[in-house]
């Protein structure tokens, strides 16, 4: 009897273990079936480069969502990320242009204004006792009036030097899809290798009992928004590249973008789980969807609406996900 127990645990049946796989790599799974739909509804899908323009389309959105992941590891959520970019674009292009600064030194304020924004969100969630969603929109708007001050509303030129970011390596490889990469291993690093990330899942999964095993959550969070300022600000830079003008409208929505490439890579918004390349895989699908239905003219209308239903679609599979979870083993599976 003991060994038939053991051995129905040990083989659950075909159809639960396939849906168990579907359930834990379904970003994976639908960006491969989107991948296979577009590239037989489309012939230009395929093609290197439209393949690299997709990448490149994906990136700002990428980086600001691996900034994202941070926060929402740790069941927080930030709504200024794409105000942030565009004001660390901005700071960039004034420094540079009207002070006259040297460009690296006007990268690094950039940075410093995008990690200095994630401290003050920060600050208001740790210490000011703030729910993240009001602290980071108080943030949006904050970030979005200093940009359209500095710039006096207009666009900025940036130097020649940030342009070359959005520009490609040996005539093929795309700028933004190396710094894309790259800020993915960052978060992966971080996220896998480091005390901070550890506690990132742990406050996500049980704040009071991380604050209770030692860990200094309210300096932690610090960390966290300021990492994720710091992403957007690379995000802003690499915008900016692209548009050869630091454009303090520039970015608007994108932190929606960046919510919803975290939720759909398979991040739960409960927080204590998600990882980066569930992020990149989130944000390469959003780019999939927008690239293929542009091919195939549907209106930017629609392109809304069907990436709603991807979005709610997402969401609904994490509750599918964690109910299976939790889901109690049947009477006699542990005999």
């Amino acid at each position: 009897m003991a060994t038939d127990t053991l051995a129905s645990t040990k083989d659950p049946g075909g159809p639960a273990v396939l849906r168990r796989v579907l359930l834990d790599n379904g970003a994976l799974s639908a960006l491969v079936l989107l991948v296979a739909a577009m590239s037989l509804l489309s012939g230009d899908f395929l093609t290197t480069d439209n393949l690299l323009n997709v990448g490149v389309q994906a990136a700002v959105t990428a980086i600001l969502a691996f900034g994202v992941t941070f926060v929402i590891v740790s069941a927080g959520i930030d709504l200024s990320v794409g105000s942030v970019a565009a004001l660390s674009a901005t700071v960039l292009a004034w420094s540079a242009t009207s002070q006259g600064l040297p460009i690296w030194l006007a990268a690094l304020l950039a940075v410093a204004t995008g990690v200095a924004c994630g401290l003050v969100s920060g600050a208001l969630v740790s210490f000011g006792k703030l729910p993240p969603f009001i602290a980071t929109l108080a943030m949006l708007s904050v970030g979005r009036g200093l940009a359209l001050v500095i710039s006096q509303g207009s666009p900025i030129s940036v130097p020649d030097s940030v342009s070359g970011l959005g520009d490609t390596l040996g005539g093929w490889l795309p700028v933004p899809v190396l710094v894309m990469v790259a800020m993915g291993l960052i978060t992966s690093g971080v996220l896998g290798r480091t005390y901070a990330g550890r506690a990132m899942y742990a406050i996500g999964g049980n704040e009071e009992a991380a604050r209770l095993s030692g860990i200094r959550v309210g300096r932690q969070k610090l960390v966290i928004y300021a990492l994720s300022g710091g992403f957007a600000a690379i995000a802003g830079i690499v915008l900016a590249s692209r548009l050869s003008s630091a454009q303090p409208q520039a970015a608007v929505g994108y932190e929606l973008d960046a919510i919803a490439a975290v939720v759909i890579g398979g991040a739960s918004l409960s927080g204590g789980v998600g990882k980066a390349s569930g992020t990149l895989i989130g944000a390469l699908i959003l780019a999939v969807l927008r690239n293929g239905l542009n091919l195939l003219e549907v209106s930017a209308f629609w392109q809304q609406v069907v990436i709603g239903v991807v979005i709610a679609l997402a969401v609904l599979l994490d509750t599918v996900r964690r109910r299976a979870g939790a889901r109690p083993a049947a009477p006699g599976a542990s005999a």
